[in-house]
């Protein structure tokens, strides 16, 4: 019998924890519960999935909860918030979440997300077959059957997003990605052109991990009208 994927799941409202838990339970998902931002980065470890995070919590926001629980896991985390500006996305990527669900949301929506972020993750992502042999770019080296990076020795925690756009430039060297051949490569979605922003805030958050500097040698260099490359 397989294992069942566990999902762990943040918001204040106890109402809303029900009915999510009643619906995910019924799909087969093992639900964790936090009722606070506190209470999820507690829980957050490497037996979870996914994350599904309120943005709007007292004491501690979903955001704040997110950046401490990146130094945790590299689960998909899903941010289920009131906002929808794209402001408020790019402040939620930046902190390592991977996908954004507006209020109000149907849950057959919620579903699809879930399932999508599942995919990738345990498809495609932290969690596939290991490929064997490390990855030398100067400096940064990637070992792909541990999905471990990094820099001068030193490990980098990446998310797994950041990971796999890193893995794809690493595996092409020298070759230019379009936002658009990334955002398909990695997200395995079709693309539109809100994507381009969410690609732009990884890359972003990648270089700031790797250390690039734009004044001196660049890791990823943008090629300007073209896309992105890693030299």
């Amino acid at each position: 019998m397989a294992e069942k994927q566990r999902i762990l799941f943040a918001d204040d409202d106890p109402e809303i924890r029900e009915v999510i838990r009643v619906i995910l339970e019924s799909e087969g998902f093992d639900l964790l519960e936090a009722c606070d931002g506190p209470s999820a980065v507690a829980m957050a470890d490497d037996s979870v999935d996914l994350i599904i995070l309120d943005v709007m919590m007292p004491g501690m926001s979903g955001i704040s909860a997110c950046t401490e629980i990146r130094k945790k896991t590299a689960a998909p985390i899903l941010f289920l918030t009131a906002k929808s500006a794209d402001s408020d996305k790019t402040l939620g990527f930046s902190a390592g979440g991977d996908d954004y669900l507006s209020k109000p949301f149907s849950y057959h929506e919620l579903l699809l997300r879930i399932r999508a972020l599942l995919r990738r993750y345990t498809v495609y992502g932290a969690k596939a077959a290991p490929a064997p042999a490390l990855i030398q770019c100067g400096s940064i080296e990637i070992d792909p059957a541990r999905n471990i990076v990094r820099k001068d020795g030193a490990e980098i925690a990446l998310t797994d997003l950041e990971y796999r756009i890193l893995l794809l430039l690493a595996q092409n060297r020298h070759k230019v990605f379009s936002a658009q051949s990334i955002y398909e490569s990695v997200w395995h979605e079709p693309y539109y052109y809100n994507s381009n922003n969410t690609v732009m805030v990884h890359i972003r958050n990648l270089r700031r991990k790797l250390g690039d500097d734009p004044q001196n040698a660049e890791i990823i260099k943008n090629v300007w009208g073209r896309g992105y490359r890693l030299d």
